[in-house]
């Protein structure tokens, strides 16, 4: 069947296929963000991990996982009347979309199931096999996101129908993601050398770059999860932007105090942090609460980078740390800041008077969520270790993954050409002539 365009919102769909875009820009924004974070021989498989993810999960979403996170089916998961996508004038069970095409939200939806698996090849840089990370990502895409999708985005869904909050992914995508890397760094093992001071960034600016397309990307995550170009929407993207701010602010602040210096890793680090936690909060908070939650959101992350250094787990580039503790924060802090003042949708959290039970359901979901996704990523992971192996060896790990798992390379330096010799004289090497040359000049002086 064809789209039906009787009733369309046009403004509606317009908004939210701009935002579908904004939220694509986030993979290439993390490939960057990583890219610039790993050895300068890891660049390439670093960055070819996040691409790779675009292209696996975007035809995984339309022949099954949007119906498994969608589709009419129970509490836990989605059935497959949607898959394929055989009816494009179908409704999304629960959910109106108000005048909005099916396929304007599929491919918005879309792209949060691209950007979370994406998320977690940061913990495995510099050491993860390539076949065994596009093994994991399509299993994981099925077996987590879109059950854990369904569970908070569905009016279907467990969490969903005992009134758990997620405005645009606090728990679906950052804490499974940060939940996810945790496991899969400790499943992977530490990489060699590891702790060594020449692990450090080779390309801040790489960084920067990503940082700032994240940061651009994000006001669609957030603001597009209202589904309409409306007052929830505003108020998403206004608390996207200072919550961004302060964390970015709290963590350089936290750096200052405690090693006497701010970074711009750190400042690009705890912006990160800002708009993850402020993600499952957006379209629930004031401005006020969301400035709050990027407060608590940098500094806690910033702690929480510390931490795998007392645990010895290698998540090389900190996703446990900015996405699982941010995106923990995030929904806690819905139970604490949200107030139907705000949106009416909503509900009232314990600073607006509506008592511990939204913080308790909070809890509890975001709770599952993580226990979920690192038992299952443990589980995946194993399979693909038995059946291809998760790590390259030591000796393509010290080649590094560009070359090793792609045979390129992402920086090449070679020396300067000779200088074409004129036409009809003899061509001789630059060392033959250099000498006289000088002579000549210094005999002219």
């Amino acid at each position: 069947m064809t789209v039906d365009q009787a009733g369309l919102d046009v403004g509606a769909t317009a908004w939210l296929l701009v935002s579908a875009a904004l939220v694509l820009l986030m993979a290439p924004g993390v490939a960057f963000f990583y890219g610039g974070m790993v050895r300068a021989a890891n660049v390439l498989g670093t960055i070819m991990q996040s691409f790779m993810v675009i292209g696996i999960v975007s035809v995984l979403w339309v022949a099954v996982g949007f119906s498994l996170a969608f589709g009419q089916g129970n509490q836990f998961i989605g059935g497959f009347d949607l898959a394929g996508l055989p009816d494009l004038s179908a409704t999304v069970p629960g959910i109106h979309l108000g005048g909005v095409p099916l396929l304007a939200f599929v491919v918005f939806q879309m792209m949060f199931a691209v950007i979370t698996p994406a998320l977690i090849t940061g913990a495995g840089a510099e050491r993860w096999r390539f076949g065994a990370s596009v093994f994991f990502v399509a299993a994981w895409s099925l077996l987590v996101y879109a059950p854990i999708a369904h569970w908070l985005f569905s009016p279907q869904g467990w969490a969903a129908k005992l009134g758990a909050l997620d405005f645009a992914g606090g728990a679906v995508v950052h804490a499974s993601a940060g939940a996810a890397a945790l496991a899969l760094a400790a499943r992977l093992g530490r990489r060699v050398g590891w702790g060594d001071p020449q692990m450090r960034p080779h390309n801040l600016p790489l960084v920067l770059i990503g940082t700032s397309l994240l940061w651009f990307g994000w006001f669609g995550f957030n603001g597009g999860s209202a589904l309409t170009a409306n007052g929830v929407a505003t108020l998403a993207v206004v608390n996207t932007q200072v919550a961004a701010a302060t964390a970015l602010m709290s963590w350089a602040i936290a750096e200052r105090i405690r090693f006497g210096k701010p970074t711009t890793l750190g400042a690009a680090s705890g912006a990160i942090a800002g708009l993850v936690a402020i993600t499952p909060a957006a379209g629930y908070v004031t401005p006020v609460g969301a400035i709050a939650i990027g407060a608590i959101a940098g500094v806690f992350c910033h702690l929480a980078v510390g931490l795998k250094a007392v645990f010895r787990v290698d998540d090389s580039l900190d996703v446990t740390a900015v996405h699982l503790g941010g995106g923990l924060v995030g929904c806690l802090c819905v139970g604490l800041f949200a107030s139907r003042d705000a949106n009416p949708a909503g509900a009232d959290g314990l600073f607006s008077g509506g008592g511990y039970r939204q913080l308790g359901l909070q809890a509890l979901a975001v709770c599952v969520v993580i226990a979920y996704s690192m038992l299952m990523t443990l589980l995946i992971s194993s399979i693909a270790n038995r059946i291809i192996g998760n790590r390259v060896t030591p000796r393509e790990e010290a080649i590094g993954l560009d070359l090793s798992q792609h045979g390129e390379s992402a920086y090449t330096f070679t020396p300067p050409a000779a200088p074409i010799a004129a036409r009809g004289v003899e061509h001789v090497p630059v060392h033959a002539v250099s000498a006289p040359a000088d002579r000549t000049r210094t005999q002219g002086r």
